[in-house]
């Protein structure tokens, strides 16, 4: 089979941690010290482009990170062969999630949300899950959380639809996390292209 023929190659589970991280400190010297570690290079540069993306530097070129903090805590993620995008959440009462949701959410997932008794968890998983996307495409949130639409599967949330500038739904794999008491997270990932 020629290389133009093939299917993108599955890309392996990206690797996380996640740290203390002192409220109002900056989270890329903790997040860069751990990502050079696992990359076995202190000399290890993290460049961030116009919109704030953090990028490592050559030689690690082949490699992508990301990283969200919230609370006193720090996740990062660190992915090869794939674009990564993380977000980490404090689980907290959110007394305005439906009206959040019907302003910036696609209609099903506020229908889905209007109907979970436990609709703050459902807002968090939601919000997690659209955020991290978002930040592996490289936009954040100023992309629109209206034009990707997640909905609940056996094995978690799962992308059904999005707009064609994220690629297609089935190139993107997520893993929705607790990563510890009173916290909630996703990463999200697809190949890069080739």
């Amino acid at each position: 089979m020629s290389l133009s023929a093939r299917s993108t190659p599955p890309v392996a589970v990206p690797r996380w941690t996640w740290l203390a991280h002192p409220h109002g400190q900056p989270a890329q010297p903790p997040a860069q010290a751990w990502l050079a570690a696992e990359l076995g290079d202190p000399e290890l540069q993290v460049r961030r482009d116009g919109r704030q993306r953090p990028h490592l530097q050559p030689p690690h070129q082949a490699w992508d990170c990301n990283w969200s903090h919230s609370g006193e805590r720090l996740l990062v993620a660190l992915a090869h062969g794939a674009r990564v995008g993380v977000d980490l959440e404090r689980l907290q009462r959110r007394p305005r999630a439906l009206d959040v949701a019907q302003r910036y959410f696609t209609a099903d997932e506020w229908r889905w949300l209007a109907a979970q008794d436990e609709r703050d968890l459902a807002f968090l998983r939601l919000w997690c899950a659209k955020e991290a996307v978002l930040k592996a495409h490289g936009h954040g949130l100023s992309f629109g959380l209206h034009r990707l639409r997640f909905e609940p599967a056996a094995e978690g949330l799962r992308l059904v639809e999005c707009d064609a500038e994220l690629g297609t739904p089935a190139q993107w794999t997520l893993q929705e996390i607790v990563p510890g008491p009173g916290y909630l997270g996703a990463i999200a990932w697809r190949p890069k292209p080739l």
